[in-house]
């Protein structure tokens, strides 16, 4: 029997708030059909089965996300996915030179602190907060029901924790956002006119940055796998770099 051929770079998917690595299950899927080489992260303190979070810093969330980079066979894209922004771009200052491609999904390079003045010890979804403030076009009602039964609370110490940003290499990997929730211009426009807010405060950093609409819910793994897994393939095939 033959190993099965691996198309491009390969990938590391990191989901946002409340969410394990079950979120990119079916972009997972059909990236792996594709050929591609995938893992999909759940972060420390994320697991269901975790109930003390007391302890869970953005350090321990950046750690997991480096450790699995270093872990992969050659230099993976890192796509990230909402207030994963920020500890994946923390992890592309620690080890840009392991890092092909970033993929920020409805997401940017964010610098933390993510919430300074947040006291409590976790941060559990609140549904009307989301129903309020966040695109959720395209979301079937069992995919939001799957959301809501399944999603883990968010470790509060590690929406306090700063990160001073030391390695201008970072700059320089090559990075996309696809802007689903916000449109590119939306994105562009936002970071010009606040740069005091932390969510979007890596974007003028970037000196090798694309951007890719795709208009549908912050949450387009679900409203648009396919769309999604295709542009991520698509740039680790692109990525691949055989001496790595």
């Amino acid at each position: 029997m033959t190993e099965e051929r691996r198309t491009g770079a390969p990938i590391i998917l990191v989901p946002g708030f409340w969410l394990g690595g079950w979120a990119w299950d079916e972009v997972a899927d059909m990236l792996l059909k594709d050929g591609h080489d995938v893992t999909a992260l759940t972060l420390p303190g994320m697991a269901p089965n975790e109930t003390d979070r007391s302890s869970i810093t953005f350090t321990d969330h950046v750690d997991a996300i480096v450790d699995t980079v270093l872990g992969a066979e050659s230099k993976p894209v890192l796509a990230v996915h909402s207030a994963a922004g920020f500890s994946g771009y923390a992890a592309s200052d620690r080890v840009p030179e392991r890092i092909a491609a970033m993929v920020y999904v409805d997401t940017a390079p964010g610098k933390p602190p993510l919430d300074p003045e947040f006291a409590d010890v976790e941060k559990p979804l609140d549904w009307k907060e989301i129903e309020a403030g966040e695109n959720l076009d395209g979301l079937t009602e069992k995919q939001m029901a799957t959301f809501r039964d399944r999603a883990v609370p968010v470790p509060g110490a590690m929406l306090r924790e700063g990160y001073e940003f030391t390695n201008d290499a970072r700059r320089d990997i090559p990075s996309t956002i696809i802007a689903t929730g916000y449109s590119a211009a939306d994105y562009q426009k936002y970071a010009d006119e606040n740069p005091e807010w932390a969510f979007l405060a890596g974007i003028p950093e970037l000196r090798n940055l694309s951007w890719v609409d795709l208009p549908r819910s912050h949450w387009p793994m679900w409203s648009k796998p396919a769309e999604v897994a295709k542009i991520i393939g698509d740039i680790a095939t692109a990525a691949c770099d055989p001496d790595s």
